[in-house]
């Protein structure tokens, strides 16, 4: 595939709609440009840190596997008695 664009005097393209679309860009969406071994990789931006973040200490903590596997024996229990 390919597709082309041109530059303005302000450093602004147009980016292909057909390469929107495969990208999922839309209105306001940020975009990433890498450069990776000579090419230039253009993506939408990742959101910074780590997603899972939000959760941490939503479990209790765990000290073995034991423990780790007595919990979902329990959850599973709590579920059959339903």
């Amino acid at each position: 595939m390919s597709a082309f664009s041109t530059m303005s005097s302000k450093g602004q393209i147009t980016v292909p709609i057909e390469i929107r679309q495969r990208l999922g860009l839309k209105q306001g969406t940020r975009v990433e440009f890498l450069v990776d071994n000579g090419q230039t990789i253009v993506r939408p931006a990742r959101p910074a840190g780590n997603p899972f973040e939000k959760y941490r200490g939503c479990l209790p903590a765990f000290k073995s596997m034991g423990e780790i596997n007595d919990w979902v024996d329990s959850l599973r229990s709590a579920d059959d008695r339903k």
